[in-house]
């Protein structure tokens, strides 16, 4: 019976960490005393393993320099970093109102919440970089306000569940840095390798619901026109989208001579920059020159925006 347990050891240790987290224990606890209990084990067995285990006691010495070198890793520092930037994103309230927006973007067009969910998820998971925080998120703040308008409960709650697993996947993740980090792989390496399979992943989320609103058009109802509180105002959102763009490139052809390729980033910085300022503007002084969706928009949207592309230039640009 010993040389069985010796010989089979990985499969019972296997086992044994699916009950402990089954049994509702913490995944790091569980982690942590499943390998500390199978190495007790392993050291009582090894006589009896034919040389399959080689186990000593004096291997325990070494755990000190293997937390020592955890916490000294740099690479991980930037995972509570990430964490509370999601926090942030979430108990600001910008999330909850990144989604009412996207969602009267696409409110009068059939899953146009489902879309809102799927986008504002991709963005939750670029910032969060945890499932959990990214599905929890979503599910409070997008599941009581589907079913409200008539989406099917199936649809809803899968849409909110695939839409938060792009945190595993979607730059920043949590999940990259550790894997590089054991690797041995450059963190930008890792999210230049996962930026397009994300955004691949995520548009085919969006074609689903496209496909369930032509096949079950009453599981994904469009907004009610009651609803929609920000009126129509694509239009006024589409040129805001245009003069920045025309803004950035003004700027970027008037500092290329001086500054060169990073006439790209700064245009592009002074043209969002210019656009925000004046939504702000706008709704403060109550001018009315842009639609109440364009506003809302622009000044939901860019925040969350800046910090996803603030984390990814400072990985990828140094």
């Amino acid at each position: 019976m010993l040389e069985f347990i010796a010989i089979n050891m990985a499969p019972i240790m296997f086992g044994s960490l699916i009950i402990f987290l089954l049994l509702g224990y913490p995944v790091a606890f569980s982690l942590a005393a499943n390998g500390l209990v199978f190495f007790a084990i392993g050291v009582w067995l090894a006589p009896y393993s034919a040389g399959n285990i080689t186990l000593d006691w004096a291997l325990i010495g070494t755990m000190p320099q293997r937390v020592w070198g955890t916490m000294s890793n740099d690479t991980l520092l930037a995972i509570p970093f990430f964490t509370f930037m999601g926090i942030v994103l979430e108990r600001s309230g910008m999330a909850e109102d990144l989604l009412d927006t996207v969602g009267q973007l696409f409110g009068p067009i059939r899953g146009g919440l489902a879309y809102a969910v799927i986008i504002v998820g991709a963005l939750l998971a670029a910032t969060t970089g945890v499932v959990a925080a990214s599905v929890i998120a979503m599910g409070l703040i997008s599941l009581p306000i589907m079913l409200r308008y008539g989406y099917d409960r199936r649809v809803a709650s899968g849409v909110i569940a695939a839409s938060g697993t792009l945190a595993q996947i979607i730059p920043p993740s949590l999940v990259l840095i550790v894997l590089a980090d054991q690797l041995g792989k450059s963190v930008g390496d890792m999210y230049a390798g996962a930026i397009i399979p994300g955004l691949v992943l995520t548009g085919l989320y969006m074609a689903y619901v496209f496909a369930i609103s032509l096949w079950r058009p009453d599981w994904v109802p469009a907004l009610p026109a009651e609803a929609r509180t920000l009126g129509h105002g694509v239009t006024s959102l589409l040129i805001a989208i245009l003069v920045c763009i025309g803004i950035g490139y003004t700027a970027h052809v008037l500092l290329y001579p001086t500054q060169g390729p990073d006439a790209d980033i700064l245009g592009a910085t002074i043209g969002v920059l210019v656009i925000y300022a004046y939504a702000v503007l706008d709704k403060s002084l109550k001018m009315n020159t842009m639609s109440r969706l364009a506003q809302q928009f622009i000044i939901v949207l860019i925040p969350p925006l800046a910090l996803v592309f603030l984390v990814l230039g400072t990985i990828f640009l140094g």
